[in-house]
């Protein structure tokens, strides 16, 4: 039977100066059937299924024509109103492919890629593409179809919620889904695995800041406060407030805010740079257990094309200046308004500050600012999930302008754009919390105000890190549970449907009963595998790059993937229609964004620790103006006084003439407090802001450089390919070598 009868290949020992004939099989195949160009291939035994409506049956027979003229075999069966095309690659196209490649064995699944990639080229007599007739619904859907043996081998082995303790059968995932698929679940197993330390520190740094929730001599100081009168927040229906007010919101803060962040900081930018050395070695042992480590990806288009015509010429690599300028601009458009996005969420979070100010509920009414912040951060959600299908949209459009000849080069562009796009919604509105909240509100004489009437929000006296806590926590909660909800509630649902109709339709005809169970499971599409990858790599965007500021997030991020993976398993696997196994030995450009978040992680963090957090002007109050400042007490702690220091004072002659009006509780109160260094006089900053300012600027510079050396050192250290890989390698370039010698001229082959 065809797929066991030997040919005859000659081949070359590596360690003998001697040539032999060996009999290898050609071909290994899951359908044991002959050649069938030209017959009819039983159900069971067809690449891929076309459906179409009845009432397009001309239209459609036009395409399969030409499929025909090409040696493919069809099997043609109507059922109901919809007409299924069963199809069969012929055999000639898989021995030039196995020629070409210089492949022993053609698997089921490089039969299911040769065959989607034909049909995508193939042109019919109307000069329309398979994407012309989906797109005019001639034809309603083309898939691969699941093959229940190895589905349900699958389902036992992985996907399936018992099996989330164990580990993945990736050879398994590769040989059924493609290496495309396989490398995803490899690399979201690893990015998993690796979390675990990261997740163990960032819980101890927590646990740490727990210690000390009441002991701090800070949060003594703030909550003690009882005569420390605070200036209103707001122009309207604000009124003054005592410091003690805001205890338990000092308490947060020193969770997030101590001695253990820059430590954390630090170690997470070694651990991300560990992180990508230790998964390029892995990466490279699979490739090289695959036999595909010198894979070519630009070879194997060739060769595709060359199966789907041997005629064809091959388009050449084009550039052109003007559609690189109309991307560039177009893409600076989109990034203009993302941060015209994140300026409208500010503008929100300062109305809804003054609305719950007015609001009649004192609890409401006391933690206005908190409140918008949290408003903001849902408001800053349901942006993402709009804004992430328009940007899809764009990204799409940026492409097709570049009109790039090459699948690969088309999907790593528009990685590109889609990530930047997803990227600056996510992080726009944040990068103003960490680096540009409190900072730009101007003093109590000269406001910023937004259309002359609101003014900007305001860090609380005890830093602005619990605002970036709150918005990284409510951010990232929402995105990966809700996400997680939606992404599996809702092929589900549509699969328990679907599986209403065909348990009604499958006794009607025997042999299409397979094609139907594949028909009512979910589409997916070539960006199934991308729109993974894509939430994984925010995710790891948001683990690392304020880390900082949330050293739980590793910790979540833990959890989430636990169930992400048998999440993803039991989608691709048993809820949706079948993956084109795309074959590649890499993650492509998703390693280069992954890369690029390291370095910036590096860049934010040192800049949360030196400007977001406290951490600079504590250390210069306790070595310059602290009670330790000038002696060597040991009865008192050094940071005693601390916030008093960090806060100026000004008279009530400058405030706005309302703040008076509110001041019924405050009836001899001739000043308040606000959190600046500025003189009282004439609003001068003082010395003491320019010497933190100084120890800011000296720290961002000092722990950038500390950190980039140590990643540096550390992908010096870890070598990207194992030495056991960089020697099979060789010895395989050497016996391809030697083969080829055996196949000189002169040469006497021997048996």
């Amino acid at each position: 039977m065809y797929g066991t009868e030997p040919s005859v290949i000659m081949s070359a020992a590596a360690d003998e100066d001697e040539c032999r004939i060996e009999l290898v099989p050609r071909r290994e195949l899951n359908f044991a059937s002959g050649n069938t160009n030209g017959l009819q291939p039983h159900p069971n035994e067809c690449d891929y299924v076309l459906v179409g409506n009845t009432k397009w049956k001309k239209q459609q027979q036009t395409f399969i024509e030409a499929l025909r003229e090409k040696g493919f075999s069809l099997t043609e069966i109507e059922e109901s109103d919809k007409c299924f095309y069963g199809i069969r690659a012929p055999d000639s196209m898989l021995d030039t492919y196995q020629y070409l490649m210089n492949d022993e064995i053609i698997f089921e699944r490089t039969r299911i890629r040769v065959t989607d990639f034909v049909l995508n080229k193939t042109i019919d007599s109307k000069k329309e593409r398979l994407t012309d007739l989906l797109r005019k619904n001639v034809f309603e859907t083309a898939f691969p179809l699941h093959q229940k043996t190895q589905q349900d081998h699958l389902t036992e082995k992985w996907a399936r919620w018992t099996a989330l303790y164990k580990s993945q059968p990736i050879d398994l995932v590769k040989n059924y889904l493609g290496e495309k698929a396989a490398l995803y679940f490899l690399w979201l197993g690893w990015y998993t695995y690796m979390l675990i330390p990261a997740a163990m520190v960032g819980i101890v740094v927590f646990l740490y800041g727990l210690a000390f929730f009441d002991k701090s001599p800070l949060i003594k100081e703030v909550c003690e406060a009882n005569t420390t009168i605070m200036c209103p927040l707001c122009d309207t229906h604000c009124s003054f407030w005592k410091l003690s007010d805001t205890c338990m919101y000092a308490k947060v803060t020193n969770l997030f805010d101590n001695e253990g962040t820059v430590f954390f900081a630090i170690f997470m930018a070694l651990w991300a740079t560990i992180f990508l050395e230790l998964w390029k070695r892995h990466r490279a042992r699979e490739a090289c257990h695959w036999k595909l480590y010198n894979w070519d990806k630009e070879e194997e288009d060739l060769v595709l094309e060359i199966v789907n015509n041997p005629q064809v010429m091959p388009e050449k690599f084009q550039h052109s200046y003007i559609s690189s300028i109309i991307v560039m601009f177009l893409v600076s458009v989109m990034i203009v308004i993302f941060i015209g996005l994140s300026l409208g969420l500010v503008v929100f979070r300062v109305f809804a500050t003054v609305v719950l100010s007015e609001s009649e509920w004192k609890p409401l009414k006391e933690n206005a600012n908190t409140v918008a912040v949290m408003l903001g951060a849902v408001v800053h959600y349901l942006t993402i999930t709009i804004m992430t299908k328009v940007n899809r949209w764009v990204a799409i459009f940026l492409c097709k302008i570049e009109r790039n000849p090459f699948f690969e080069d088309k999907e790593c562009s528009f990685t590109v754009k889609m990530f930047t796009f997803q990227f600056f919604t996510l992080f726009s509105s944040l990068f103003y919390v960490a680096f540009f909240l409190g900072r730009i509100n101007g003093h109590p004489k000269e406001y910023v105000k937004i259309a002359q009437q609101w003014r900007l929000e305001e860090c609380h006296p005890s830093g602005c890190m619990t605002d970036l806590f709150i918005q990284m926590a409510i951010i990232m909660i929402l995105k990966q549970t809700l996400s997680n909800i939606v992404e599996f509630l809702s092929p589900w649902v549509k699969m328990k449907f679907n599986s209403i109709k065909y348990h009604s339709e499958k006794n009607k005809d025997g042999e299409i009963d397979n094609w139907l169970r594949n028909y009512y499971l979910n589409n997916v599409s070539y960006f199934s595998v991308f729109n993974e990858f894509l939430e994984m790599v925010i995710q790891y965007s948001f683990t690392t790059i304020f880390v900082a500021a949330f050293p739980l997030a590793p910790f979540l991020a833990l959890i989430n993937n636990i169930f992400e993976i048998r999440l993803d398993a039991i989608k691709m696997t048993r809820l949706e229609r079948r993956l084109v196994p795309l074959k590649t030995n890499n993650i492509g450009i998703w390693l280069q964004v992954l890369e690029g978040i390291g370095v910036l992680a590096v860049i934010c963090n040192g800049l949360v620790i030196g400007i977001t957090s406290d951490f600079i002007p504590r250390l210069v109050y306790k070595y310059r103006f602290g009670p330790c400042a000038y002696s060597n007490a040991t009865d008192i702690d050094c940071m005693v006084g601390y916030v008093e220091n960090s806060l100026s004072t000004v008279n009530l002659e400058h405030l706005n003439p309302k703040h008076l009006q509110n001041n019924s509780d405050f009836v001899n109160l001739t000043y308040c407090r606000y959190r600046d260094y500025r003189s009282e006089e004439d609003f001068t900053l003082t010395a003491q802001f320019w010497e933190i300012f100084a120890a800011r600027f000296a720290f961002v510079l000092l722990f950038e450089h500390v950190a980039v050396v140590i990643k540096f050192i550390a992908a010096w250290f870890v070598p990207d390919v194992p030495m056991q890989v960089k020697n099979i390698d060789l010895n395989h370039k050497f016996a391809n070598l030697k083969k080829r010698l055996c196949m000189m001229p002169h040469r006497t082959t021997s048996l």
